[in-house]
């Protein structure tokens, strides 16, 4: 079957837009409406890109997913360490306000540096969650790639009467009984930062990605259904499902498979409408799923340009640049969260595209006098 690059590069489009609006502290009821589908689906779109032929050859597949995944995540962690003291000289970072928990950052002694650097090559971990706080994305679905293609192997070549359709419905079933032990019996992987549980909904949807692909011309889309898919994730949120949490109850084990699944439902169907009309709204949206990467690493910077704005506007003590994500004073009541969505999309993406510019022009140059 043929992959629709296009329609998938808008729905990324669409959830890293809504994980910026998510990260803004908007309304409480929109908020988890977002959480219950956004994050699935990014992991979804990454197994919908999964081919047969890695089972063949998977060294590829794992090094594809270390260039794209591991190494960015090192280079950019490592660039937040190196300029996290800085940061706290010029204010963007302070001990006084903290995140929405309550807890603050304090400058690195070099022992903290350094033992930092380690979780990060090591481990994945030690970013600054203060300025990268979603790099937690790039070890879940390094993770979750490589251990769904284990999965796959064991099945398929030891299980010769499992067939390609029925393994990630096997994988599907055992990550669920999975995530249900490990839940009930609050058990963590020590191996893994965070303890293991947003790595095994990674599994899960990645496999979901997987058999989306190939039954896609199955699945009924609809308008009425895509209104239906959406009025289901808000009667969620009205109940207090939780999307991929850190803390989840036994509940979530259940009912988050099934939001994330209709949310990229949803998603996609309004994906392919746009992908239809040609236009600048299309040409933006596929520029910005193609580019996810970057407001991944600069939003939250980024919000600090709407948080200045903020603070003059309401009067507020300059300290709260410091704030995590977002100011929290008036968040739930006013339009900024708006602001901060449109700035933290925006920002990034015309960062990358001014600096591309600059190196494209900068060495054309370098030919014209060589």
């Amino acid at each position: 079957m043929k992959r629709n690059n296009t329609t998938l590069s808008i729905c990324k489009a669409i959830a890293i837009i809504l994980m910026c609006a998510g990260h803004a502290e908007g309304p409480t009821l929109l908020v988890t409406f977002i959480y219950l589908f956004h994050m699935p689906l990014f992991f979804i779109a990454a197994g919908y890109f999964f081919d047969k032929k890695y089972l063949q050859d998977p060294w590829t597949f794992c090094k594809k997913r270390f260039k794209g995944l591991y190494v960015p995540f090192v280079k950019w962690s490592v660039f937040f360490l190196v300029f996290h003291n800085l940061f706290f000289k010029i204010g963007l970072l302070n001990e006084q306000f903290g995140n929405w928990e309550g807890g603050v950052t304090h400058p690195y002694t070099w022992h903290q540096v350094w033992q930092r650097l380690v979780h990060i090559v090591f481990s994945m971990g030690g970013y600054d969650e203060f300025l990268a706080g979603a790099f937690w994305f790039f070890r879940a679905l390094l993770v979750a790639s490589i251990v769904f293609l284990v999965l796959y192997l064991l099945l398929y070549n030891r299980r010769r009467w499992l067939n390609h359709d029925s393994v990630p419905w096997v994988i599907i079933v055992l990550t669920i009984g999975f995530a249900w032990f490990k839940v009930y019996n609050q058990l963590t992987i020590s191996t893994l930062v965070q303890g293991g549980i947003r790595d095994c909904w990674g599994v899960m949807f990645f496999a979901m990605g997987v058999l989306y692909r190939r039954h896609e011309q199955r699945i009924p889309e609809h308008w009425a259904l895509t209104l239906l898919y959406a009025c289901l994730i808000l009667g969620g949120s009205y109940l207090g499902f939780q999307g991929m949490a850190l803390h989840v109850n036994l509940s979530t084990v259940f009912t988050l498979p099934v939001t994330g699944a209709i949310g990229f439902l949803m998603v996609h169907h309004v994906a392919k409408w746009l992908d239809r009309h040609e236009g600048m709204v299309k040409r933006f949206m596929v520029y910005c799923g193609n580019n996810t990467l970057y407001i991944y690493v600069w939003h939250i910077i980024s919000f600090k340009i709407v948080s200045a704005i903020k603070i003059w506007y309401y009067g507020l003590d300059w300290g709260q640049i410091g704030c995590h994500m977002v100011i929290h004073e008036h968040s739930t009541t006013d339009l900024f969260w708006v602001l901060y969505t449109i700035v933290g999309t925006a920002v990034p993406l015309l960062g990358i595209a001014l600096y591309r510019r600059l190196t494209k022009e900068g060495s054309a140059i370098v030919r014209r006098k060589a």
